[in-house]
């Protein structure tokens, strides 16, 4: 064997392999407890740890209630809504369709209803 073979061979049997880092399953959420996204990466908001097979479910029919995932039942019916708010999009006050941030303008937020 040459010299450069050798060498080769001999730091493959030294080299330690870094330990990989464990996989983690995350369902990011809102502050309501709203699923935003499944990921496996590190991403800022908040998270809960979900299982592999509900990772690969992928379901938005769930809300997370106490840091637990809890599915939505399938005859559940959400209605969304514009309503006024102090907080949120701010619109001229005459046309909603008119986002401004000029003085007046009148805030909204979109304001969920389940029911079933």
């Amino acid at each position: 064997m040459d010299e450069n073979t050798q060498n080769f061979l001999e730091f493959w049997k030294t080299y330690t392999w870094p330990e990989p880092k464990p996989v983690s399953y995350r369902l990011y959420y809102t502050d309501a407890g709203e699923p935003v996204v499944y990921s496996m990466e590190d991403l800022p908001g908040k998270y809960i740890e979900v299982t592999a097979a509900q990772y690969q479910e992928h379901s938005y029919r769930v809300r997370v209630v106490d840091n637990k995932l809890v599915k939505q039942p399938l005859n559940l019916i959400t209605t969304k809504k514009l309503v006024p708010s102090d907080i949120g999009t701010a619109c001229d006050p005459a046309d909603i369709t008119i986002v401004t941030d000029t003085y007046p303008n009148q805030k909204w937020k979109l304001k969920k209803y389940d029911h079933s």
